[in-house]
Formats: structure tokens, sequence, C-alpha cells
């Protein structure tokens, strides 16, 4: 039997295993997309491709609590205003990180849809575990997701909200070590990077409990400084007159 064949076969496999790039190990959690297993989040997602099904989508918001909180009471009047009739979708879900934001958008919360312009505020659940690296690194895994399931989209790229009392909580630096990095997504074209901790904060660095009752998430009047510091920019965008 002639086994020259057979060793040129397997020496052919050698070869082209070994061009194929390898998984890295040291790859971070934060880009690796998964889905949560509690129920009331497997709710939320349905819910989300649901209204992904209906179509007619203008602009999607992807986040985590603080934008799934434009659903609540004293936030939803302020969505109505500057929000739904641009036909804005929330797509937010309390706990979120960057690898669950990552796994839905594989699964069909932007099926079918052809939004104009996406709005990303993702990350401070990330910071008591993840470096503001591998954070800016899951963040920027799911502009590049976004940009490539839907090519014609522009992004409008939220630093993470400040959170904690000041400028020494630890979980706050983490934050801004994210958005220092993020922030040179911006291209000016398909990418537009905005900054809103000022808005929130005071003049030395504190975090009122009037705009962050938690100092993590919005009060009302939070929700209207959120809304009114990107309406000009959403214009923008959008194509507004």
């Amino acid at each position: 039997m002639n086994s020259r064949p057979l060793r040129f076969a397997i020496a052919a496999l050698a070869v082209w295993i070994n061009l194929q790039p390898l998984a890295r190990a040291d790859e971070p959690a934060t880009v690796k997309p998964a889905p949560r297993t509690d129920q009331g989040w497997k709710d939320r997602q349905e819910k989300i491709n649901a209204r992904a099904k209906q179509g007619d989508v203008g602009v999607i918001f992807l986040g985590d609590s603080i934008t799934h909180g434009w659903e609540g009471n004293e936030a939803q009047p302020i969505w109505d205003k500057y929000f739904a009739p641009r036909k804005a979708m929330n797509a937010g879900i309390g706990g979120d990180r960057t690898q669950h934001v990552l796994w839905r958008l594989e699964h069909g919360n932007i099926e079918g849809i052809k939004p104009k312009v996406a709005v990303i505020m993702i990350g401070t659940n990330n910071s008591g575990s993840d470096s503001s690296e591998d954070i800016a690194a899951g963040i920027t895994a799911i502009v590049e997701r976004l940009r490539k399931e839907l090519p014609e989209i522009k992004i409008l790229l939220l630093g993470i909200f400040p959170r904690g009392p000041d400028a020494d909580d630890r979980l706050r630096k983490t934050n801004i070590g994210a958005n220092q990095i993020v922030k040179e997504l911006d291209d000016g074209k398909r990418v537009h990077y905005l900054d809103l901790s000022d808005k929130f904060l005071e003049a030395d660095g504190s975090l009122s409990k009037e705009i962050m009752p938690d100092l993590l998430h919005l009060s009302a009047r939070g929700y209207q400084i959120w809304a009114e510091s990107i309406d000009g920019k959403l214009a923008e965008l959008l194509g507004e007159k």
C-alpha cells in the first residue's frame, strides 16, 4: 500500500492548522458574548426582540439599567418628548455587562431593523471586576459588531456615566480609564463620542444624590440632563433640520 498520499495529506493538514489564528488565552470576558440565565433577563430580551420585529426603528439605545430606566414612571415622559418622536427603541437591560450586550446583538436585538443611530452607554457593571482596558475592549467590540451588522448606522457612544460620591471612588476611576480609551473610537463620521460627566457632577467632582439618588442610577432630573445633553447631537446625526 502506497502511504505517500496519506503522509502528504497529514502534512498539508498540519500546515493548515498552523496557519489558523489562535484564540487568545488571555482574551477578557468583556469581549466574549454571553447570555444571562435569570428569567427576568430572558423575559426582557424577548420583549426587546419583539419590539425589533415590529420594525420602524429610527434610534436604538443600548445599555444596562441606566438605559432600561427610561421606562420608569419619572423618565418615561422625558423619553416621550425627546426620543419617541424619533422612533426610538429601548434595548437596555438592568445588570448587563458588555458581554451581555454583545450576545443580545447576535440574538435578535437588531434583527430586521436599520436604525439611523445607536446610542450606547455600557460598562459600569463591569467595573467591579474588570480593568479599564478590558471594559474598553468590550465597548469596542460592541461598536465593531454594530458597524459590521449595520454598515450605515451612526453611533453616538457615550462615556460611562460617573458613579460614587467623589473622584476618589475606585469604580469611578475604572470607568474614567475606560472612557479615556474608547473616546479614540470617535472618527467624526460613523462613531461620535460624547462624555456627559461634567453635566452630572458638581464643580468639586462630587455627585449629588439629586442627580443619582444611589450614586449610580439617575433621578428624573438626571434623565432630563441626559436628554437635553444629547438632543442637539442626535438631531445632527439624524439629519434633522
